[in-house]
């Protein structure tokens, strides 16, 4: 088995060198938009900054996930 990251966190390669900012910077954003839903930011980030719906989905999963541990 090898060790590769599963989950939303796979695309976050792809995600950095298709768009050209790092995760960080995109979660930052994620933090900091007054919207809370999942799809809700997804489409603005889709709409706004351009992003695939997969690379969105993925970002706001991994990122709303994060936010909700703890």
């Amino acid at each position: 088995m090898s060790a590769a990251t599963k989950g939303p966190a796979g695309y976050f390669p792809s995600i950095e060198k298709k768009y050209g900012r790092p995760i960080a910077e995109w979660k930052d954003l994620i933090r900091s938009s007054p919207l809370t839903k999942h799809m809700e930011l997804v489409n603005w980030l889709k709409a706004e900054h351009g992003l695939g719906h997969g690379h969105a989905n993925a970002l706001v999963a991994h990122t709303l996930a994060e936010g909700k541990a703890g």
